[in-house]
């Protein structure tokens, strides 16, 4: 079942910028393109644990603030010669809202 959190207005997060959100797993880093297109990661670098919403947002990447690795927004890997991956989470904008799927941070709760 697929539940989602309406975590605010898209006008709240700054365009090229980020939103964490706190979880009982941990921050995810909401991130707004200057397009208006919005993505989901965790908001830690497998690296060296950099707050990724800390980060630099070009186009559908971010690049970590710490040691500028970069990930891709849309699946949370690594890019270049770095490797690693971010966990991604589902993330939709109705009406204005930005709605965070929610099912995966549960069901990682429940394991």
């Amino acid at each position: 079942m697929t539940r989602y959190l309406d975590i605010g207005p898209l006008d709240d997060i700054p365009r090229e910028g980020a939103r964490v959100v706190k979880t009982a797993m941990g921050c995810v880093a909401v991130f707004r393109t200057a397009t208006d297109a919005v993505f989901a990661l965790d908001d830690r670098c497998p690296h060296k644990g950099g707050p990724l919403s800390e980060g630099i947002v070009h186009g559908t990447s971010v690049t970590c603030p710490l040691h500028a690795w970069v990930f891709d927004m849309g699946t949370g890997a690594a890019q270049g010669a770095d490797e690693g991956q971010v966990a991604t989470y589902d993330v939709r904008v109705e009406a204005g809202r930005v709605l965070l799927d929610t099912s995966r941070i549960l069901r990682e709760r429940a394991a």
